[in-house]
């Protein structure tokens, strides 16, 4: 019974992650595992991207190398070794990524990085391993990375992301949240977004958002436009007052665009009026 709880203590805590910091139950009655966890990424903190991990090769790698070619990064922890909740937030990543035209490793890259500093890049290669089947995008490979390292690189990255958890030496267990961040380019916390499964409408937008207007197209700077980000529920929302802005500027160009066909179709009758010949015996201009 003692290791089912253990086991729960992750969703338990995803359902509290939804509900606003000044409602339900206060930290202090909330299980022992629990007061110490959570997952408050402070919009536009920068991430450490100088300390050492290993990627599931096991090259020595630093965030900041995924960071060289301009592109956002979606970043998420986890622990290769969870039983259940970080197999669900692996997942809900790649479902919400393969509905995108997007591609890793062209447009963004993906990292996932375990906060179980005992972890070790075979189990990393077997979880990217398992990633990649489930995206269905071979050629993607370059753009999926799974890092472990050390137990002062974790606390640094996962402090600037104010990711919080707590181990169970008893059940060999984590308490922690569950979401995944996009990152600018330069390695600032863009967008976060709470939970196991991620809309891909506000993955893409979240994307683009973070990308500066790199990557994405012309409808995915309206819907921008339009889409609002709040950072209190994690997800986009349309922004009534901006739609209705955007519909009137659409009316006046359609009224605009009306008026200068219906003239330029009476200029064009008149000089077609002048250019017909007159009836016979009728000279233009005569009086």
């Amino acid at each position: 019974m003692v290791a089912i709880a253990a086991l729960l203590l992750p969703l338990s805590f995803l359902r509290a992650q939804a509900v606003p910091a000044n409602s339900g139950p206060s930290a202090a009655t909330m299980p022992r595992a629990l007061q110490n966890v959570g997952f408050e990424p402070p919009l536009n903190g920068q991430m450490p991207l100088d300390f050492p991990f290993r990627d599931e090769t096991g090259r020595s790698v630093q965030l900041r190398d995924y960071f060289a070619q301009q592109k956002p990064v979606v970043l998420a922890f986890v622990y290769y070794g969870c039983p259940m909740l970080c197999d669900q937030v692996e997942q809900g990543v790649v479902g919400a990524l393969r509905m995108l035209t997007f591609n890793p490793g062209r447009d963004y890259d993906v990292v996932f990085v375990s906060f179980d500093s005992r972890e070790t890049p075979e189990m990393a290669a077997e979880k990217k391993k398992k990633a990649l089947v489930h995206f269905r995008r071979p050629e993607a490979d370059s753009g999926w990375h799974f890092l472990t390292g050390s137990k002062e690189s974790i606390e640094a990255a996962t402090q600037a992301a104010n990711f919080r958890f707590s181990f169970d030496a008893r059940n060999n267990l984590f308490a922690h949240a569950s979401g995944v961040m996009i990152l600018t380019p330069d390695g600032r916390i863009s967008r976060y977004f709470y939970g196991i499964e991620y809309p891909g409408r506000d993955m893409r937008l979240g994307l683009v958002d973070a990308s500066a207007g790199k990557i994405g197209s012309p409808i995915d700077h309206v819907l921008l436009f339009c889409y609002h980000y709040d950072p209190t529920a994690a997800t986009y929302s349309a922004s009534i007052l901006k739609m209705i802005r955007l519909g009137g500027v659409l009316t006046i160009l359609c009224i605009i665009g009306g008026i200068l066909i219906s003239r330029r179709r009476e200029t064009l009758a008149a000089a077609r009026n002048l250019r017909q010949p007159l009836p016979s015996g009728i000279q233009r201009g005569a009086h």
